[in-house]
């Protein structure tokens, strides 16, 4: 097939470009320019939030359309807009934070959604679904939840394999037992790829069944494969909570048992998995993405319009 990824050298379009690359697929990536490409790939320099950023697909056509977007909506429907009747084909890289919440668990396609007009990261994945529509075809809606891996720039996985490399007493979330769900970007790629060369349309929430692993198993084999050096401290949420620590910013991936951690770790995929969805065992997603940061001199790359994560030392240390 003929591939054009919006984006296409960042985490989860990167994943999407290099696993369209290794099938044999011919890729075209259209960006900025500001990363390296990747292997094998045509880039096509462009910015779509500048007038005619689009211009250096004039004339193209192709099979599949990836887009990964996440911000003002306007940039994906004037794309999704262009590229109509030149595309066999159109995915948008959604999230499942567009489930309305409160809504009860488990969230599946046909759970109520947020309100359009909500300003924050929830809303604008939400327009960006609504402006994929000006495509006009078909239009596939991956609903990603947590997405780990390689090429992370988020810094949630490379934060605790950093943590736990550097060693010694480290505070642990409890309950070791906490069921988690996510993606990896590799077999999120692998999936999108698949429902386009199908043509499938329509939502899919695109992550692992819950309990694909535990916030156990995640620390255990990440201490392991970064050395073994730290003394996990298993702790209890309710002094962690007392303590002014944020679940999910201080202390990544990790959600309290209760309403949050349902609505992110216990989504209804049911319709993903019947669609052929297939995900990695928790040591692959670590162990490649502690290769992958041990090939960088200057640390993970950390999106700039995403709060950093990660837990101050001295709060840990005062806790523990």
């Amino acid at each position: 097939m003929r591939i054009l990824v919006l984006g296409g050298s960042g985490f989860v379009g990167r994943a999407v470009a290099a696993e369209a690359v290794g099938r044999g697929h011919t890729v075209t990536v259209l960006n900025r320019g500001h990363r390296d490409p990747v292997a094998g790939t045509r880039t096509l320099i462009g910015d779509r939030l500048s007038p005619g950023g689009l211009a250096a697909l004039d004339g193209g056509t192709w099979d599949a359309v990836v887009d990964t977007w996440s911000a003002d909506a306007e940039a994906v429907r004037t794309a999704a807009e262009l590229l109509s009747g030149r595309a066999g084909h159109f995915t948008y890289i959604s999230s499942r934070s567009v489930y309305r919440y409160g809504g009860a668990a488990p969230l599946a396609e046909d759970s109520p959604l947020t309100d359009p007009a909500d300003p924050g990261y929830a809303g604008d994945k939400l327009r960006g679904e609504l402006a994929a529509a000006g495509f006009g075809g078909p239009l596939l809606l991956a609903r990603a939840g947590l997405i780990l891996g390689p090429h992370e720039d988020i810094g949630r996985l490379p934060w605790w394999l950093n943590r736990l490399h550097r060693g010694g007493p480290t505070l642990a979330p409890g309950p070791r037992e906490l069921p988690l769900q996510y993606i990896d970007a590799r077999d999120l790629a692998a999936f999108v790829l698949d429902a386009a060369a199908a043509g499938r349309g329509g939502p899919y929430n695109v992550v692992s069944e819950p309990g694909h692993t535990t916030m156990g198993e995640l620390l255990d084999t990440a201490n392991e494969i970064t050395g073994g050096h730290a003394e996990l401290r298993w702790t209890d949420p309710e002094p962690i909570l007392a303590a002014g620590i944020e679940p999910w910013t201080h202390l990544p991936i990790w959600l309290p048992p209760g309403h949050d951690h349902d609505f992110m770790h216990r989504g209804d995929v049911s319709k993903a998995i019947g669609a052929g969805l297939r995900c990695r065992p928790v040591r692959d997603t670590i162990t490649d993405t502690w290769r992958w940061l041990g090939t960088l001199a200057g640390g993970a790359p950390q999106r700039t319009d995403r709060p950093a994560s990660g837990l101050d030392p001295l709060l840990e240390n005062k806790l523990l």
